[in-house]
C-alpha cells in the first residue's frame, strides 16, 4: 500500500477521497488550512465511514498537516515520503468575487506549489482536480465536449471561477513540460459534484439542491449542468493515481447526459413525491433573468450560459480506467435524501 497526501481534506470531494483511500488500505495524509479543524474533520470522516458500514476508527489514522495554497510553508512537510498526491484543494466560492485574482492566485499558484513540493519529495504521480470549467465555457461554447476541449481564459464572457480553473490546469501542464522529470501528472475534470453530503458544511453544488428542496428558488433558469456523484469522482481519482494509462492524461468526470435545472427539479419531484412538494419546476424566462441581472451581480454572472445546451462524454475514463459512474439522477436523489437524513433542511 502507498502513502498518499490529499490536499483540501475538509472539502466534499477531498473527504470522499480520504474515505476511499482508507478503505483501500493506504496510509493517508491530508492538508487543512487550520489544524484547529482536526477534531471536526475526523468526526465527520468517522461518521461517514460508519454510515458506509466501515470501521469508524480508521479516521483517526489520517495525519493532518497545515498548508495554505497561498504560501509555501507546510508543503515540504506534507509531501515528504509520499508516493502519490491527490491535489483536490481549490477555491470554489458561492459568490462572484469583485477581484478575479481572489480565485486565480490560490488556484494557479497553489497547484504550482503542490507540484514543486511533490517533485522535490520524489512523489510518483500527482492527480490534479481541475474542472469541466476548464473545458466547456466561453463565447458560443455549446454542444458535446471531450478532453481535447479547453475554455479560453481570455474570453471576456467567462467567470472568474472558470478562468481560475483553466489557468491553474494550464500552469500545471506547463510545469510538467518544463520541470516534470520523473514526476507524473494526471488530471480529473469533474462536472457538478453531488452525492451524499457528509455534514453541515455544504459544497457550492449541493446548495442548489438544498435551496430547491426548501422552496427558496422561484423557478428554473435555462442552465445546463453535468453531474457526477462525489463517490464516483473520488473513485476516478484513485484509478488515475495508480493506473499506468492515466499518466499525462486528463479525464472528464461526468455521469451520462447533462441536465437543465428544470429536469433536476422534476427528478426530485418524481423520485421523492411529497417530500419535494416545495420544489418549483417553473421555467424562468430568459428575459426575466436579464432584467433581474441589472440589479443582481450573481444573476448577471449566469447570463452568458443561458440556453446553452451542453453535454460531455466520459468515454475516455471508461475506456482507459474502467470507470463506471452512477446515473446523474441517482446522485441528485442521494444528495436530497442525505440532506434530509442529517436534518440540514429548513422546515
Amino acid at each position: 500500500m502507498a502513502r498518499v497526501l490529499v490536499t483540501g481534506g475538509t472539502g466534499f470531494l477531498g473527504a470522499y477521497c480520504i474515505i476511499q483511500l482508507l478503505a483501500a488500505g493506504h496510509e493517508v495524509r491530508a492538508t487543512v488550512r487550520d489544524l484547529r479543524r482536526e477534531h471536526d474533520l475526523k468526526a465527520m470522516l468517522r461518521q461517514a465511514i460508519l454510515r458506509q458500514g466501515g470501521a469508524g476508527d480508521r479516521a483517526d489514522q489520517v495525519a493532518l498537516f497545515a498548508a495554505d495554497l497561498t504560501i509555501d510553508a507546510g508543503w515540504k512537510q506534507a509531501t515528504a515520503g509520499c508516493d502519490y498526491v491527490l491535489h483536490v484543494a481549490s477555491p470554489f466560492p458561492g459568490r462572484v468575487p469583485k477581484d478575479e485574482n481572489e480565485l486565480i492566485r490560490p488556484a494557479r499558484d497553489g497547484a504550482l506549489r503542490v507540484l514543486r513540493a511533490a517533485r522535490d519529495a520524489k512523489v510518483r504521480r500527482v492527480v490534479l482536480t481541475s474542472s469541466f470549467a476548464a473545458i466547456g465555457y466561453g463565447k458560443g461554447r455549446a454542444g458535446t465536449f471531450t478532453e481535447t476541449d479547453w475554455t479560453d481564459p481570455g474570453d471576456p464572457t467567462i467567470q472568474p471561477y472558470q478562468k481560475s480553473k483553466t489557468l491553474a490546469e494550464r500552469a500545471a501542464w506547463s510545469f510538467m513540460k518544463e520541470e516534470g522529470g520523473a514526476l507524473e501528472l494526471a488530471v480529473i475534470n469533474p462536472t457538478g459534484i453531488l452525492g451524499p453530503v457528509l455534514g453541515a458544511d455544504l459544497s457550492t453544488s449541493t446548495h442548489l439542491i438544498k435551496r430547491m428542496l426548501e422552496g427558496s428558488t422561484p423557478g428554473c433558469p435555462d442552465l445546463w449542468f453535468g453531474i457526477v456523484d462525489a463517490r464516483d469522482a473520488a473513485d476516478l481519482h484513485l484509478r488515475a493515481m495508480t493506473n499506468p494509462a492515466a499518466a499525462g492524461e486528463r479525464f472528464l468526470a461526468t455521469a451520462g447526459h447533462f441536465m437543465n435545472v428544470a429536469q433536476m427539479a422534476q427528478t426530485l419531484k418524481d423520485r421523492l413525491g411529497g417530500s419535494a412538494r416545495a420544489v418549483s419546476t417553473r421555467q424562468l424566462p430568459n428575459w426575466l433573468l436579464r432584467a433581474v441581472a441589472l440589479f443582481d451581480p450573481e444573476v448577471r454572472s449566469l447570463l452568458p450560459e443561458l440556453g446553452k445546451q451542453k453535454n460531455a462524454t466520459a468515454a475516455k475514463a471508461q475506456r482507459l480506467l474502467g470507470w463506471n459512474p452512477r446515473p446523474p439522477e441517482e446522485a441528485i436523489i442521494a444528495t436530497a435524501t442525505s440532506l434530509a437524513d442529517l436534518n440540514l433542511l429548513k422546515s
